[in-house]
């Protein structure tokens, strides 16, 4: 997913969709992403329901290598080799 410029993330301490009361009707904002972001990294999820209500919970990020985040961090694996190739 890294290569396609997507984060993956999944829960963490046994927590499910279904334990957290998600639908997949939410709107999802992601705390955390950014410069400092390593492999793995614990980032915080607030999840907004179409009532207003929100639910926050921690995930762990699925970006498991430097080149992971490297690929994440320029949208893509296509992305990132083509910015390479531009430097030469």
């Amino acid at each position: 997913l890294a290569g396609m410029g997507v984060l993956p993330l999944i829960y963490v301490d046994g927590q499910t969709a279904e334990s957290l009361g998600l639908t997949g009707h939410e709107t999802f904002a992601v705390d955390g992403v950014g410069p400092a972001m390593g492999p793995g990294a614990r980032l915080s999820v607030t999840a907004t329901r179409d009532d207003g209500t929100q639910v926050r919970f921690e995930v762990r990020s699925r970006l498991d290598t430097p080149a992971d985040v490297d690929y994440y961090r320029h949208g893509g694996i296509l992305r990132f080799v083509l910015r390479n190739l531009a430097r030469v």
